[in-house]
């Protein structure tokens, strides 16, 4: 069977199309390399003895994308691609809403006159907006979004229920991410941001080896056990890994089911410094920022639906979370190299 991955350089597309090659599956993978680096071919080869189909494209090329359907047939196609930078967003919404919806209407659109009715989607917890209760569960309703970010993952989830609706061949999972952090073990692929980090993992590696002063905490007044945001963070194993289970149900015919991928447990932005400290005996220095626009206080997941239809349990706990993420930026202190 062969897959196409979009944004499939990324740091969790790269992941991801590991754990589809260990497990058999043929891989093609569609980026722009806007965020990302195209030495990850590479390194995925490494990792597994494997070669990817590769085709630097950008979805809003409909011509190119249509050409990767015809000259290739794919059994099922996983999206990651899209922008995905909360503060971006809020201050660039026009280039977010371009990019993630016309991309994805793009791709849609090829994958149906194409025949390719089977979908994965890297949906995101952003979806539920400030949720009334946590855990979070996956019939909590949807809330308003806080960002225009999480307002494109919504529309597209959207879109897709319509679709499903309208043609009940298509088998579509959305999978929506709690914080998705940690490395290979390998230390060969990784998260690297470009310019500072947005998220908070990379930024404290950075802050380690040296690259940046000290690490900024957006908000301290939080209703939260120690005043600074709660999530779930995830280690990018343990959520690739979700995508191969997600795919045996695509080919049981899922029809439309939506999976929460987290850990069921929260941890404040200090409980994560704190962790990083335990795990790597490097101090961390931060200070206090205003809390930025968009941002709530805290998101975490009910993953039991995953476990109960996929068989699926996040493995690793925060430690190995901190110690793969170290590992990754010890071996690359300058990321990829370009």
């Amino acid at each position: 069977m062969r897959i196409l991955v979009t944004g499939g350089t990324g740091f969790i597309g790269s992941h991801t199309v590991v754990e589809l090659l260990e497990n058999g599956y043929d891989v093609s993978i569609v980026d722009n390399l806007c965020n990302s680096s195209a030495v990850v071919l590479d390194r995925i080869k490494q990792i597994t003895a494997k070669t990817a189909n590769f085709h630097k494209i950008d979805l809003l090329d409909k011509v190119a994308l249509d050409g990767i359907f015809e000259s290739e047939r794919f059994d099922c196609v996983i999206h990651f691609a899209g922008l995905k930078a909360v503060g971006e967003s809020v201050k660039e919404p026009w280039k977010y809403y371009n990019n993630n919806l016309v991309g994805t209407l793009n791709l849609i659109d090829s994958m149906s006159r194409h025949g390719v009715k089977n979908l994965i989607f890297s949906s995101s917890a952003t979806v539920y907006g400030s949720p009334k209760v946590v855990p979070i569960t996956e019939e909590h309703p949807k809330g308003n979004c806080t960002n225009p970010y999480g307002q494109t993952k919504s529309m597209i989830e959207q879109i897709l229920t319509d679709i499903h609706k309208a043609d009940g061949e298509w088998n579509i999972v959305l999978l929506r991410y709690f914080n998705p952090i940690g490395a290979h073990p390998s230390g060969l692929i990784g998260e690297e941001p470009n310019g500072t980090p947005n998220n908070l993992m990379p930024f404290i590696t950075q802050v380690a080896i040296g690259k940046l002063p000290e690490l900024g905490i957006f908000g301290s007044d939080y209703d939260t056990k120690d005043g600074t945001g709660v999530r779930d963070y995830i280690h990018v194993v343990d959520l690739a890994k979700a995508h191969v289970k997600a795919m045996k149900k695509i080919f049981d015919n899922a029809g439309l089911e939506i999976y929460n991928l987290g850990t069921g447990k929260g941890y404040s932005v200090l409980e994560v410094v704190h962790s990083f400290e335990e795990a790597t005996g490097i101090k961390i220095p931060y200070s206090f920022k205003p809390r930025r626009e968009g941002d709530i206080a805290a998101c975490y997941a009910s993953a039991d639906k995953a476990k109960k239809d996929l068989g699926w349990v996040a493995e690793y706990g925060i430690k190995e979370m901190c110690l793969h993420s170290w590992n990754f930026q010890k071996l690359n202190p300058n990321g990829y190299g370009e």
